[in-house]
């Protein structure tokens, strides 16, 4: 019942609004996309300047072009916040010059909603530091004594009350809960996130953070999209297991390389999910041909999956991977992707500091 209840709610919201790429809307002139930035706002400035998408102050300057960034502004990094702050502001700035600035969502934005913290990086709790921030916590250590000294006493009953508390300090750094107030399904942030698309389509492009499989592809690229809305909506009883479906756009990995699928299951460290499958499941070009030709699209552009030496084109050009490490957690190239009707171009930022682009081969309709 409940997934026909999804369904129903996907189809109404089909029906009641155009999907994002359809043929006749007007395809941009130039479209940028950037892949994973992780918390690093210095690497995804120096992108923006160098893509002619932001000036010197940091205003839209890209007039009727279209941004495409590729999901997972959060975690590993410091300045997620700055991050999406800026591109908020670019959204608005965009669109009254008749330009375009589309977000993704990633699975690491999905986590922080659904609170999987494991990879939020410290920096992401002081950016929502405040003069309220000592007090809030206090309050909350008030109204809750009970609970966390029972809580920490199952793992060491001989800890005395001041101890604990100092435990909780410890491990509750200033600005983490209200980080985790506004990551919430209700919060501002978690509102934020449930109105990202999961996929979009821009002409003959699909874009998906992490892949698109040939199982979540037999619907309607809203159908899908709303799907993850109703998933990451702030009802308590929503079923949010497609945010860590092994096989949806958020976590696929099957575009990029071939390892068995299972069932959904509990991401593990690294982002990878431990899967087996009995079921045979088609090869990546096959599968990827089939994907394209269900939407009408001449390739797909995914993030997600590192590729510390740069952009890769792959499976004659159907398949671009543009996650290429952009941030310092990992000490990749700064890159950006270009699409100017057929002409498609990588660009990479070189050790000392200069820019080349590269031709990228032509995809066959």
């Amino acid at each position: 019942m409940r997934r026909l209840l999804i369904w129903l709610v996907a189809l109404a919201a089909l029906l009641a609004a155009p999907a994002v790429g359809r043929a006749e809307e007007k395809v941009p002139a130039r479209i940028v996309a950037i892949g994973d930035l992780h918390g690093d706002f210095g690497a995804w400035e120096k992108i923006a300047r160098e893509a002619g998408l932001i000036d010197a102050d940091g205003a839209w300057s890209a007039g009727d072009a279209t941004l495409v960034q590729m999901g997972d502004i959060t975690d590993r990094g410091p300045d997620s916040l700055k991050i999406i702050r800026h591109l908020q502001r670019l959204q608005e700035e965009a669109a009254d010059a008749g330009g375009k600035v589309i977000v993704l969502l990633g699975n690491h934005e999905a986590m922080n909603v659904i609170g999987d913290h494991r990879y939020v990086h410290p920096g992401e709790y002081e950016a929502f530091r405040d003069r309220r921030s000592e007090s809030r916590r206090e309050a909350t250590w008030k109204a809750n004594k009970e609970n966390l000294i029972a809580f920490y006493r199952q793992a060491d009953p001989d800890l005395t009350d001041k101890e604990i508390k100092a435990k909780w300090i410890a491990e509750t750094p200033l600005g983490m809960l209200a980080h985790r107030r506004a990551w919430m399904p209700e919060g501002e942030l978690g509102r934020w996130a449930a109105g990202l698309p999961a996929a979009v389509q821009i002409g003959e492009t699909l874009f998906a953070h992490g892949g698109l499989s040939e199982e979540f592809t037999r619907e309607p690229i809203e159908a899908i999209n709303e799907r993850f809305r109703y998933a990451l909506g702030p009802a308590p009883l929503t079923d949010r297991a497609i945010l860590e479906d092994p096989l949806g756009p958020l976590w696929y990995r099957g575009n990029v390389m071939r390892e068995p699928v299972a069932q959904p299951s509990t991401p593990t460290e690294g982002d990878e999910v431990a899967s087996q499958s009995s079921e045979p499941r088609p090869g990546r070009a096959e599968e990827l041909g089939l994907v394209l030709s269900r939407y009408g699209a001449r390739r797909l552009v995914v993030a997600h999956t590192p590729s510390t030496i740069g952009i890769v084109s792959d499976l004659d050009g159907k398949l671009l991977r543009i996650d290429t490490g952009i941030s310092a957690h990992y000490g990749g190239s700064a890159s950006y992707l270009v699409i100017e009707g057929e002409a498609v171009r990588a660009f990479r930022r070189e050790v000392d500091g200069s820019w080349s682009a590269q031709l990228l081969p032509k995809s066959s309709p």
